[in-house]
């Protein structure tokens, strides 16, 4: 069988898995790394990690093709957004990579909003004012270390990194990351000179800017190593969310699609580049006719594990390991379902994190409100799940086109639990995607798109199969409908309260400024 290999390079891990011509996949592989944190706020990767990952994720998928007597007619790359690395001039990294996670440029987001210019700069690079951005990250570093800065030949993200190490040549980056930095105007199609000024950068230091259709050769070692054909083209790809889209097939009109892991996003495929006017929504593209309009939440799958860790000392499912979290997680969402939607009364804001869409506060803060007496461990974790579900719910009120079908993936969307709440709270039936790699799945799709197997990015809605769906009930729809605003104006109101108990809250203790476990840098930007 002709096989086109997927390569999505995530935060924890590089995943690689090649598919046939109708979506099937034939081999799947991932490889890990740790993610280092070496201060307050801090959340990086060791660059030389992902890029052996890469290499070692396309050499063993290739291998498992050969194995079958499958051919490889094109690799296509995925990369997770908003990372950001100092590199020479030739794309090999100076330093450590900051990713989206990643909190230090807080304060200068802070007042870039408060100058007025956020709105703008939003309307214009698709990409929220948010720590998490490229744009926010270089601000940090032209306040704190301009000679840095101004001196590294080369800034750019994870697909600037990979593409030099898999290809070399020119320095490039597809449409779909460049969306995702801040920088980039998604109208003009151009770096946005008010953005670059803010972060302190010039245009010779940021990549050309090529199409995700674009096609790229593999280095003869890469290519020698993997045992994959010189002539085999490497399609550059485009970002995680805007593929993960294409993995599950929502790209018709009407189609979302929902992530719901560690952390959630929900997103819908648009045909120009466009966002909520009020900035409630990001806009990063997927093709130059593609654009993903949506947003990310902070708190998804991780607030249950919190939950558990916090709730759940010494609980135990009978016949299970009570010290294995993810069967703790599962028993105390089995738990939680033996509870009637709305918790009784009880609200939570889920915001152990800060928070991004729809409000794109980093400095929110999680809380319980209505708690009484009668609420016990099951109202409490219930009450998470569906704070969570009402923030994916408030991303889906900010649409100006309308949703008529969802597709969730994540490792969450296992619980009956979490589907059932979710179905409820968007007033939708939610059928769960089969492919359990559908970012990487994308990755191969619009590789076949790029060589003009799949010339309608549509027909991926064929091509991904889903598993039956769940109809939400009437009556906890419209208890969720409700509630709603209730959850919006809680989450604003305690703004003020929160900065203060934040402000009275005694400061971490710095950690020790180190390299990344396993990683030659032992200097350069942070």
């Amino acid at each position: 069988m002709d096989v086109v290999i997927g390569i999505d390079t995530g935060t924890t891990a590089t995943k690689g898995i090649a598919a046939g011509p109708g979506g099937e996949v034939r081999a799947q592989v991932s490889v890990h790394y740790p993610l280092s944190v070496p201060g307050p706020g801090r959340a990086e990767l060791d660059p030389e990690h992902l890029i052996a990952a890469a290499v070692k994720a396309l050499t063993d998928v290739a291998a498992r093709c050969r194995e079958r007597g499958d051919r490889v007619i094109a690799i296509g790359l995925s990369a997770f957004l908003h990372g950001l690395v100092p590199m020479d001039g030739d794309g090999r990294p100076l330093g450590p990579l900051v990713t989206w996670a990643d909190g230090r440029a807080a304060e200068q987001c802070e007042r870039i909003v408060a100058s007025g210019r956020a709105r703008g700069l939003q309307a214009r690079t698709g990409t929220p004012v948010h720590p998490m951005s490229p744009l926010a990250k270089l601000t940090w570093w032209n306040e704190n270390d301009p000679e840095t800065l101004r001196g590294t030949p080369r800034w750019g993200g994870v697909k600037e990194l990979i593409v030099a190490a898999l290809a070399g040549g020119p320095f490039r980056v597809d449409l779909s990351l460049a969306s995702g930095m801040g920088l980039y105007d998604i109208h003009g199609r151009g770096w946005d000179d008010e953005a670059l000024q803010l972060a302190g950068v010039r245009h010779r230091q940021l990549a050309e800017v090529v199409a995700t259709t674009e096609r790229l050769a593999l280095r003869p070692e890469v290519a020698s190593a993997a045992g994959i054909g010189g002539s085999v083209p490497l399609i550059i790809g485009a970002a995680d969310g805007p593929l993960a889209n294409l993995g599950v097939g929502a790209v018709p009109p009407g189609v979302a699609a929902v992530s719901l892991g560690t952390s959630g996003a929900l997103r819908t495929v648009v045909d120009r580049p466009a966002g909520a006017e009020d900035g409630r929504l990001f806009c990063y593209a997927l093709t130059e006719k593609h654009w993903v309009v949506g947003g990310a939440v902070n708190n998804a799958g991780s607030v249950v594990r919190w939950a558990g860790e916090a709730f759940a000392a010494g609980f135990e499912r009978p016949g299970a390991d009570g010290e294995d979290a993810d069967e703790r997680d599962a028993a105390l969402l089995e738990e939680a379902a033996g509870i009637a939607a709305g918790s009784e009364g009880l609200i939570c804001l889920p915001y152990l994190l800060g928070e991004r869409a729809p409000w794109w506060r980093p400095g929110l803060r999680g809380a319980y409100l209505g708690l009484r007496r009668e609420h016990r461990r099951p109202h409490l974790v219930r009450a998470a799940v569906e704070g969570v579900c009402q923030q994916l719910a408030l991303v889906r009120d900010s649409f100006t086109t309308p949703v008529t079908e969802v597709r969730a993936t994540g490792g969450a969307v296992a619980s009956r639990l979490w589907v059932e709440v979710l179905a409820a709270a968007l007033d939708l039936p939610v059928s769960i995607a089969d492919t359990p790699e559908g970012t990487a799945l994308g990755a191969c799709l619009l590789a076949r798109h790029a060589l003009g197997e799949l010339p309608d990015l549509d027909q991926a809605a064929s091509l991904t199969a889903v598993g039956s769906s769940v109809t939400p009930r009437a009556e906890d729809a419209a208890l969720y409908r409700r509630m709603r605003p209730l959850v919006e104006r809680s989450a604003l109101a305690v703004l003020d309260v929160v900065a203060e108990l934040d402000r009275l809250a005694p400061k971490p203790l710095p950690a020790t400024e180190k390299a990344v476990p396993g990683s030659s840098h032992t200097g350069g930007p942070r």
